[in-house]
C-alpha cells in the first residue's frame, strides 16, 4: 500500500472514530428524549386518572340523586378514597416543571372542595333534607368548582400535551441526525473499502459489479419502502376516517347502543342509551335490573330473569325487535322498548360479549293506542246512531198518544197516574236516546260564539244546589274576553254530567275546579294525539280532589254504557254524551287521573268568530191553524200520530208514506202549505232531495224536516245547514204545534 493510501486510509479511520463518537452522543440523547416522551405521556395519564376520579364522583352523585340507589353512594367514597393518592402521584410527577405544579397547585384545593360539595349533598339527598339541598343548589357552588377544576385540568393536559409534542419533534429530529449521520460513516467505509479494493486488479471487475448490484438493491429496497410508506400513510388516512365516520354516526345515532362484556358491565354506551335508558359506560346490567319493574309488550306479563335481553343475548341467542315494557321504581314514566341483540364472539368462537340495540316506541305505542281507542269509539258511535231513529219513531207514538191519554184520563186519577207513569219513562228513553245520538255526534247543534267566563259563571251557580254543601266549587277564569263557537245548551249538559261524576267520585266531600284558559295546541301534540287540529283552542279544565281513575279505567270512559258505579246509580252515558258533543263542535277532549289523586278533564274546544251572541228569546206557546201540511213519514205509526195531532190542532193534512208517492201527489196537484217531512224516507231520495225537487215545482216552497237520526242531508260540520229548519224526534204536541207554525210563519226554505 503507497503511502498516500496509508494517509487516507489514516483520514478515513480517524473519521471514522469522530463519527462513531458522534453517533454515541446522539443515541445517548436519543435515549434520553425517549425518556421524556414517555415521562410526558405517564404525566397525561396522571391527569386523565384524576379527572376521571372527579368524573365518577359526579356520575355517583348524579346517579343517586336519580336512582337513590345506596351502590352510588359507595362508587362516590370509593372515588373519594383515590382522589388523593392521584394528585400526590401527579404533583410527584409534575415537579421539574414549575409552571405545571402551580397550576396544579391551584387546582388541587378545588378537586378537594368539589367532593366536599358533593358528599355535602349525597347527606343532604340521603337524610331527605329538602330545603338543604334547595339551598346547596342555590350557591351554584358545585357547578362553578366543577367548570373551574375542568378548566385547570384541560390546561393541565394541554400544557402537558404540548410538551409532548415539543418533545417528539426532538426525538425525531435527532433521529433523523443520528441516522444521517449513520448514513456519513457508512459512505466513508464504502470509500475506504474501495480505495482498499483499487489495490487488487483482479478484483476490480467483480467490484464494480458488485457495488452495481448493490446500487440497484438499494434503488429497489429504496422504491418498495417508499411504496410501503405511501400505502402505510393512506391506509392510516382511511382508518382515521372510517373511524371518525363511526364515532360520529355512534353518538348521533337515535336508538340506545350498548356494548356488554360476559358480565353484564357495560363497556360502550352512546349518548342515546344514556338518556334514554340512564346507562352509561362502567355500570353493570345485573345491578341495574333491581331499579325497575319489566314486563312483557302486554305490560302485565312480567320477564322472568332468563328472558331479559342482557341475558338471553349472553347465552347466545340473537333476536329482533323485542318488546319490553320497563316501569322504573323511581316514578319517572314508563317506557316501551323495541330491542335487538347479538352476541360477540372472539377467535375460538367463545362469548366474549354482546350489542344490544334499543328503540324507544313509547310515543308511537301511545299513538297507536290512541288511534285504536278512537277506532272503536267511532265504529260504536256508527252502530248506537243506526238504531237511534227506529227508537225515536216509537218514541213519537208511544209518547205523543200518552201525553194525549194523560190529559183524557183526568177524571180517573189513578189511571193517569199510570199514563204519567209510561209518559216519564218514554221522556226517560228519550233522553237516552239523545244522550246516544250526542256520543255518535248525530245530534243537531245550534252554535253561536259563547262568551267562556261568563257561561261557567252561570253554570257554577247552577251547580251549587245539584252538588250539596260538601262539595266546594271553585273557578278559576283566564282574564279578558273569551268566546268559543259551540251549542250553550250542550256545555251546561257537559259541564253539569262532568260535576255529577266528579261529585259521586268524592262520596266524603272535596273540591270542584273549573277553568279557563287561551290554548295553542302544536303539531307535535296533534301528533301525538289523534285527530286534534293544531291551532288555538279554549280550554275548559273541570277537575276534582277525588278517587280518580285507574289507566284501563281511562282507556274505556268514554265509551256509552261503561260504568263503575253501582248498578241503578249511573247509566254510563255522561261522559260519552260529553265526548260526542266536544268532537262534534270540532274539540279535542283529554282525561288527567291518578288513583287517590284525582282527575282533571280537558275541553278543547273551537274559538269563537267574532262576540258573544245574545240569546234568543223564548217563543210564547204556539196554537193550530187552518193550513194544508203535506206529512211525507214512512213509519204507519208515526204518519197517523202526526196527522191525528195535526187535525186536532186545526190544520187540514195530506200524507205519503215516501218520495214516490209524494211527488205523484205534488205533480197531480196537490196544493199545500208546507211540506213536513223526515229526512230518511224510502223511494229512492231522502227527504231533503224530495224538498229539492218540489222546490224546482213550486219555487218558495216552506219545508220542515222531522228525524229521529241527523244525518249529512241536512246537517254539515255538527250544524244544521243555514235556512233549515229541524223537529227532532220524539217531539210533543206543544213542540209539533210551535215549530209548525213557525215554519208556516216565515222559516224553512226547501234549497239552501
Amino acid at each position: 500500500m503507497i503511502p498516500s493510501q496509508r494517509v487516507i486510509l489514516g483520514a478515513g479511520l480517524a473519521i471514522l472514530l469522530l463519527i462513531t463518537a458522534a453517533s454515541i452522543g446522539l443515541d445517548v440523547k436519543s435515549r434520553s428524549d425517549a425518556a421524556w416522551v414517555n415521562h410526558t405521556v405517564e404525566v397525561l395519564k396522571k391527569i386523565s386518572d384524576v379527572r376521571l376520579q372527579v368524573r365518577g364522583a359526579e356520575s355517583a352523585a348524579r346517579g343517586y340523586e336519580i336512582f337513590r340507589s345506596n351502590g352510588f353512594i359507595e362508587e362516590f367514597q370509593a372515588s373519594r378514597s383515590r382522589i388523593a393518592p392521584a394528585l400526590a402521584d401527579l404533583k410527584l410527577a409534575l415537579r421539574d416543571n414549575p409552571d405545571q405544579m402551580a397550576l396544579l397547585e391551584a387546582t388541587e384545593p378545588l378537586v378537594l372542595r368539589r367532593f366536599e360539595v358533593a358528599a355535602e349533598a349525597l347527606r343532604l339527598r340521603a337524610s331527605d333534607d329538602a330545603d338543604g339541598t334547595k339551598a346547596l343548589r342555590g350557591r351554584a357552588e358545585g357547578r362553578g368548582l366543577m367548570e373551574t377544576l375542568t378548566g385547570n385540568l384541560e390546561r393541565l393536559a394541554g400544557g402537558e400535551e404540548k410538551l409532548l409534542a415539543s418533545r417528539e419533534a426532538d426525538s425525531r429530529r435527532t433521529g433523523i441526525v443520528l441516522l444521517g449521520i449513520d448514513v456519513i460513516g457508512a459512505l466513508v467505509i464504502l470509500l475506504l473499502f474501495l480505495m482498499l479494493m483499487r489495490e487488487s486488479r483482479r478484483t476490480q471487475v467483480a467490484l464494480k459489479s458488485t457495488l452495481h448490484e448493490t446500487q440497484a438493491a438499494n434503488e429497489a429496497l429504496e422504491a418498495a419502502v417508499a411504496e410501503r410508506t405511501e400505502h402505510l400513510v393512506t391506509a392510516h388516512d382511511e382508518l382515521r376516517l372510517s373511524v371518525n365516520v363511526l364515532q360520529s354516526t355512534f353518538r348521533s345515532m337515535a336508538e340506545a347502543v350498548l356494548v356488554i362484556d360476559p358480565e353484564g358491565n357495560v363497556l360502550l354506551s352512546n349518548p342515546a342509551a344514556e338518556r334514554m335508558l340512564l346507562h352509561r359506560t362502567g355500570m353493570n346490567l345485573r345491578n341495574l335490573r333491581a331499579l325497575s319493574d319489566v314486563f312483557h309488550g302486554d305490560g302485565v306479563t312480567r320477564l322472568k330473569t332468563e328472558e331479559l335481553p342482557s341475558v338471553r343475548v349472553l347465552r347466545g341467542d340473537a333476536f329482533e325487535n323485542l318488546e319490553m315494557i320497563v316501569r322504573p321504581h323511581s316514578g319517572n314514566n314508563t317506557r316501551h322498548l323495541m330491542i335487538s341483540g347479538r352476541p360477540m364472539r372472539d377467535g375460538q368462537g367463545n362469548i366474549s360479549g354482546a350489542v344490544l340495540v334499543y328503540h324507544d316506541a313509547t310515543s308511537s305505542r301511545e299513538t297507536e293506542r290512541q288511534l285504536h281507542q278512537s277506532q272503536k269509539l267511532d265504529s260504536i258511535g256508527k252502530l248506537t246512531g243506526g238504531v237511534a231513529h227506529d227508537f225515536n219513531n216509537m218514541l213519537t207514538v208511544i209518547s205523543g198518544n200518552t201525553e194525549t191519554l194523560v190529559a183524557s184520563l183526568k177524571d180517573q186519577p189513578e189511571l193517569q197516574r199510570t199514563a204519567r207513569l209510561i209518559d216519564e219513562a218514554a221522556e226517560r228513553c228519550a233522553e237516552l236516546i239523545q244522550h246516544l245520538l250526542a256520543f255518535a255526534r248525530k245530534q243537531p247543534l245550534q252554535p253561536r260564539d259563547v262568551e267562556i267566563n261568563a257561561a261557567i259563571v252561570d253554570i257554577a251557580k247552577l251547580l251549587r244546589p245539584t252538588l250539596g254543601e260538601q262539595i266546594q266549587i271553585e273557578t278559576v277564569l283566564e282574564q279578558g274576553p273569551m268566546t268559543s263557537h259551540i251549542d250553550p245548551s250542550r256545555l251546561t249538559n257537559a259541564v253539569l254530567n262532568m260535576a255529577i261524576n266528579a261529585r259521586d267520585a268524592m262520596p266524603n266531600g272535596g273540591k270542584l275546579l273549573l277553568e279557563t284558559h287561551r290554548v295553542v295546541l302544536d303539531e307535535a301534540y296533534a301528533q301525538a294525539n289523534a285527530e286534534v287540529r293544531p291551532g288555538p283552542y279554549v280550554m275548559l279544565a273541570v277537575s276534582d280532589t277525588g278517587t280518580g281513575m285507574p289507566l284501563s279505567v281511562q282507556d274505556k270512559a268514554f265509551e256509552p254504557f261503561f260504568t263503575t258505579k253501582e248498578v241503578g246509580k249511573g247509566s254510563g252515558l255522561g261522559l260519552s254524551m260529553v265526548y260526542g258533543f266536544v268532537k262534534q263542535s270540532g274539540g279535542h277532549i283529554k282525561i288527567y287521573s291518578e288513583q287517590g289523586h284525582g282527575t282533571t278533564i280537558k275541553l278543547y274546544l273551537p274559538p269563537g268568530e267574532g262576540v258573544a251572541e245574545e240569546t234568543a228569546a223564548i217563543a210564547p206557546q204556539a196554537e193550530g191553524g187552518a193550513e194544508i201540511i203535506f206529512v211525507v213519514e214512512d213509519d204507519t205509526l208515526v204518519r197517523n200520530f202526526v196527522t191525528a195531532q195535526l187535525q186536532s190542532l186545526g190544520y187540514k193534512t195530506v200524507a205519503a208514506a215516501d218520495s214516490r208517492a209524494a211527488l205523484q201527489l205534488i205533480e197531480a196537484g196537490q196544493a199545500f202549505d208546507l211540506l213536513f217531512t223526515d229526512v230518511v224516507i224510502p223511494g229512492g231520495m231522502s227527504g231533503r232531495e224530495l224538498a229539492d225537487e218540489v222546490a224546482k215545482r213550486r219555487p218558495g216552497v216552506k219545508v220542515l224536516y222531522t228525524s229521529g237520526y241527523t244525518d249529512n242531508a241536512i246537517v254539515h260540520h255538527g250544524k244544521l245547514d243555514d235556512g233549515v229548519m229541524l223537529l227532532t224526534k220524539p217531539y210533543r204536541r206543544n213542540q209539533l204545534a210551535e215549530m209548525i207554525r213557525k215554519a208556516l210563519n216565515g222559516g224553512g226554505m226547501a234549497a239552501g
